[in-house]
């Protein structure tokens, strides 16, 4: 009992940067409409924090229970990025995250149905990685861009670079927060790499400290105030001071905000299908590499290479993707974190239901995330977005017909800033080259069908356009 006991703190403190680092990525977003999360006219990240661990610590010890593994699950990052930058930059937030909702009751079916494992084995493995690679350098310059490292610069529609490196764009760094984000990053790297236990919690926290020094010294005061630019060496978004409480009573009014259908009316039933299916797909292999990757580790994959009580954990997690929408922080997901856990003995579900009590217990500190800016967080998403980068390896650059396609959806992600680009061009560019190089019998016929429909997607207005729909 005492290592499932110490796996449990192990998995936590290895994850409960979500907490932090959620907000940071959704809480600070304005949808179509121009609200942020709450339908408030400011971010107000500890109402998203404090959903963030309530769902994560009830669907962990929902892990633990039914699923009887020590896996724990929390919103999932690359899914709540494409969910702030692809989708509520369309819709508004309740829209959105009803297509999340939706995303994880189509998962829960193809569980039940067994359909899943067709989809896993109808898009190619090197694809697969690829979005999550993607994912990882979209993720990685969103964390430069928000900690003012890169810069938008002014006259992008004018220039060729639409961004460069510091205030002035000529190369020079500037300001005390960029200096904070620099050793934020530099701290927290050293710590993954020497394999520190719970190491970009810990390079949040210690990049948090330094930032709140900074600003009772320099008194730097934020970039904007009432709209309008004052410093740009201040603070990018929160000014880091210690806040009037610590300990509060959680604030979990964002539980049940969501619109299911709302979003086929506003941007089209094809659109909102697309969005619904890139989701899922995200979801869908991410899962199912984090269980059979943990599982191993665990000694609970058998020799066929399945793992015991599968379809419980796929079902827990299925529901955990739908459970993300329906409290608005975004599709929630089993974490390769748990990885942790196992390392300290963790064997069964009573690890997760340890981890799932300290997230609820987490919920009533969140006020302490208003004291996080985002040059002390953004460092942790540039090394979340390098440990996604590592799955490059797994791909065959010397085959070509997939290569490419591969390539296109891991560049095409940040240079688009949309996920949903990323994959569309990897889909519908490997149908291609297969079918132009009279392969077209390789390509699953599940895999032609979603390449026709992200040409259709691509090409919607044209199409609207031609049929006088414009």
């Amino acid at each position: 009992m005492g290592q499932e006991v110490r796996g449990g703190f192990a998995t936590f403190f290895t994850m409960a940067y979500i907490v932090v680092l959620n907000p940071i990525i959704i809480g600070t977003v304005a949808d179509k409409t121009g609200q942020f999360l709450g339908d408030g006219a400011a971010p107000n990240l500890p109402l998203v924090a404090a959903a963030t661990a309530f769902v994560a610590g009830v669907l962990t010890i929902a892990m633990g229970v039914f699923g009887r593994v020590p896996f724990a699950l929390a919103t999932g990052l690359g899914l709540n990025a494409f969910v702030a930058f692809g989708i509520a930059s369309q819709v508004s937030w309740e829209d959105a995250m009803g297509l999340v909702v939706l995303e994880g009751i189509v998962i829960a079916i193809l569980v039940a149905t067994g359909f899943r494992v067709a989809v896993f084995h109808a898009i190619p493995a090197e694809l697969k990685t690829a979005i999550s690679v993607g994912i990882g350098l979209f993720i990685a310059l969103i964390g430069f861009v928000d900690a003012g490292f890169v810069r938008r610069m002014p006259d992008a529609s004018n220039t060729t670079v639409p961004v460069k490196l510091g205030v002035l764009g000529n190369g020079s760094l500037t300001g005390w927060p960029t200096l904070v984000f620099v050793v934020g990053l530099l701290v927290t790297a050293f710590l993954v790499a020497r394999k520190v236990k719970g190491a970009i919690l810990l390079g949040i926290v210690g990049t948090t400290v330094l930032a709140i020094v900074v600003e009772a010294i320099a008194k730097l005061g934020p970039q904007v105030v009432n709209g309008k630019a004052v410093n740009p060496d201040a603070w990018s978004l929160t000014v880091p001071t210690w806040p009037s409480t610590v300990f509060g009573t959680p604030d979990l009014s964002l539980l049940g905000q969501f619109s299911l259908f709302g979003s086929f009316g506003k941007i089209g039933g094809l659109a909102a299908v697309m969005f619904v299916f890139t989701l899922m797909l995200a979801d869908f292999f991410d899962t199912m590499g984090t269980i059979v990757g943990v599982g191993r580790q665990a000694g609970l994959v058998r020799e066929d290479g399945t793992v015991e009580r599968t379809r419980e954990i796929l079902l827990v997690d299925s529901l955990a993707a739908a459970a993300g929408g329906a409290a608005s922080v975004s599709s929630n997901t089993t974490y390769i974190e748990s990885a942790a856990g196992v390392g300290e003995g963790a064997r069964t579900g009573l690890a997760s239901v340890v981890t799932g009590l300290l997230f609820l217990v987490a919920m009533f500190f969140a006020p302490l995330t208003e004291i996080v800016p985002f040059e002390a967080a953004t460092p942790a998403l540039v090394i979340v977005g390098f440990l996604m980068m590592t799955q490059v390896k797994e791909i065959d650059f010397s085959d070509f017909e997939t290569a490419i396609p591969a390539f296109l959806t891991i560049v095409l992600m940040p240079f688009t800033y949309s996920i949903t680009a990323g994959i569309g061009a990897g889909f519908v560019s490997y149908v291609a080259i297969k079918a132009f190089r009279g392969k077209a019998s390789q390509v699953h016929p599940l895999l032609w069908l979603v390449a026709a429909l992200f040409v259709v997607y691509f090409a919607l207005e044209p199409i609207k356009s031609l049929l006088g729909l414009g």
